[in-house]
């Protein structure tokens, strides 16, 4: 069961996560990467970034990329939201494949 707290910073680091990667991703012109969710841990020191790269042939790569600036991509989270939190939490990245399982049942409901 998720808090109310927990939800409301949850929300708050999607939306800033969001502004973060499409101003990366602006510079790249032919990568999209959505955050398609955040969750929290209960004590707020961890926050899970559900991630969904477009095209997806290269979302291994686009990761690998975003887990090796991961420290960049904190600092910047920090300075964005550091007047609303006390602690940034640790940031994960994890890709999000739900789109990739839709087409594929749309594929397989279209056969």
């Amino acid at each position: 069961m998720e808090s109310t707290r927990q939800a409301k910073i949850s929300r708050l680091l999607q939306k800033e996560l969001s502004e973060i990667f499409r101003a990366q991703t602006a510079k790249t012109h032919s990568v999209i990467v959505t955050v398609s969710g955040v969750r929290v841990s209960p004590d707020l020191s961890v926050a899970k970034a559900y991630l969904s790269v477009f095209p997806s042939e290269k979302a291994p790569e686009i990761l690998e990329s975003i887990k090796a600036s991961q420290k960049t991509i904190r600092y910047e989270l920090g300075e964005k939201v550091r007047f609303q939190l006390r602690k940034i939490p640790e940031l994960q990245f994890f890709l999000d494949d739900s789109l990739d399982y839709l087409e594929n049942i749309d594929a397989l409901l279209g056969k």
